[in-house]
């Protein structure tokens, strides 16, 4: 009698713990991988922590996974344990620009042709473990408009090598390389290298965080 007594009351938790159970695995998980950029983004105001924000925590999981520094093949390198073990359902990939930008910082940058194949590698691997795909493109190396960066031209190869990829792998795109370029011709009339929507150039301020979270919010919803 006592241990019937005792399973009745035992019997609401043991229900809300199934249900909160099933409601965890009902939720979309969304990974967001990439570098510095991402790693600023999961803190508060930045671009994921604003993404999160704007979804229903009971339907999205949201993690990021960004690590200062790194490019195409260090994303490559850690992908099994920073994307795929944790069976995502998509992965939002941001990266290219210490790819550029490292081979005028410390001539260590990435040659075009390896980062197109550590980028179809990285696709090829995360849609081999049942994950959906969403590509970016690198944003900006500088503010000035008209090409006036000096990493402008590399910069636009490789975002123009990511739109090619979403292309070929019919995969959604957040093309930041065109909307923060149209954004500073529009907004930029003193023709600043930086503080329009980035900090230093690079790494984004406030409306920075903002127009890239409004850019991904429909493609990962």
């Amino acid at each position: 009698m006592k241990s019937s007594f005792k399973l009745l009351l035992l019997l609401p938790a043991l229900i809300l713990a199934v249900l909160f159970s099933a409601m965890k695995s009902k939720s979309k998980k969304i990974i967001f991988f990439g570098d510095s950029i991402t790693a600023a983004g999961i803190k508060p105001g930045g671009y994921v922590d604003l993404i999160k924000k704007d979804l229903d925590p009971a339907k999205y999981e949201i993690i990021g996974a960004g690590i200062g520094g790194n490019k195409v093949y260090d994303l490559y390198l850690r992908m099994e344990d920073d994307v795929l073990n944790k069976k995502p359902d998509l992965v939002v990939i941001y990266i290219g620009v210490n790819d550029v930008w490292h081979k005028l910082t410390s001539k260590t940058g990435t040659d075009y042709d390896k980062f197109v194949k550590f980028y179809q590698g990285l696709i090829n691997k995360i849609q081999a473990g049942g994950a959906k795909v969403v590509l970016c493109t690198p944003a900006v190396i500088g503010e000035k408009k008209n090409g006036a960066n000096v990493m402008d031209t590399e910069l636009d190869k490789y975002s123009a090598a990511v739109r090619e990829l979403a292309a070929k792998n019919n995969l959604p795109i957040a093309d930041l390389r065109k909307l923060f370029t149209d954004y500073d011709m529009a907004n930029n009339p003193e023709d600043l290298a930086k503080g329009i929507l980035t900090s230093d150039g690079v790494h984004l301020n406030d409306k920075g965080n903002r127009t890239l979270a409004d850019a991904l919010l429909p493609l990962v919803k």
